[in-house]
């Protein structure tokens, strides 16, 4: 498995969380942070709370989230270019990429149906158009938005967007390529991200604040003389090095 490091403006990163940003959100109170009733709003099993597996070992770790392995994977970690925080990671399998962020949430409701709105509104903003769909979490939300080719012909760039809420973290995934409007193209990543596990830890946060997410502890620091940026040496030799491809965050 492998990783590549991407820089992202502060512009760019207001785009890439724009339905999630806090917005007069109150902190929690810090003497309920005690109190049993958790918010958990997930149809099936996964993605994972950390409560729920027995051990760390084996997934990739990149603090707020726990990534499994999986032979041809590819991880891009997408870094604010202003502060050099991590905030947000793509998986590329087959041709297709699905990218995670997570997100501090309200005990006792969700946050989904809320946002999957802001990405409408901001879709339809910029002159796309989007469609609910029923998927393997829930709702999902497909959107497309108007594009140019190469070539000077017009077309579309289509993301398809999974949300689900756990107990206090909400987990946002964006499909991106084939995945975005093929079911069988996103058969690979879809069961990543069931996968996945969520580190929310136990600190009170703001509801829609980004959970800490950091280069894993064996990975390259890059620098002047360092290696290419944030790389993990392949765990299989068909691993290839991941080159950086179209951004589809500014879509939400």
């Amino acid at each position: 498995m492998l990783f590549g490091r991407g820089k992202k403006s502060k512009a760019e990163r207001s785009d890439t969380a724009g339905t999630v940003e806090e917005s007069g959100a109150e902190a929690q109170d810090p003497q309920t942070s005690e109190s049993p009733a958790r918010g958990d709003f997930r149809l099936g099993k996964g993605p994972l709370d950390v409560d729920e597996i027995e051990s760390r070992e084996g997934y990739v770790d990149l603090g707020a989230l726990l990534i499994a392995p999986a032979e041809g994977l590819q991880l891009r970690l997408e870094v604010e270019e202003a502060t050099q925080r991590v905030v947000a990671v793509t998986l590329d399998l087959a041709g297709s990429s699905l990218q995670l962020q997570a997100f501090a949430a309200p005990r006792s409701e969700g946050l989904w149906d809320e946002i999957r709105e802001q990405i409408t509104q901001s879709v339809s903003s910029q002159g796309g158009e989007t469609e609910e769909i029923q998927g393997e979490f829930g709702t999902e939300l497909v959107a497309k938005l108007p594009a140019e080719a190469a070539d000077g012909s017009k077309g579309f760039r289509a993301a398809r967007f999974m949300g689900v809420d756990g107990p206090r973290w909400f987990l946002r995934g964006v499909l991106g390529g084939q995945a975005a409007l093929e079911r069988d193209a996103a058969a690979g990543l879809e069961e990543l991200f069931r996968r996945v596990v969520v580190v929310r830890g136990d600190n009170p946060m703001p509801p829609r604040e980004l959970l800490q997410l950091r280069l894993p502890k064996d990975a390259a620091v890059p620098g002047p003389a360092a290696a290419p940026q944030g790389t993990v040496p392949p765990t299989d030799p068909s691993l290839q090095q991941p080159e950086r491809g179209p951004e589809i965050t500014q879509i939400g």
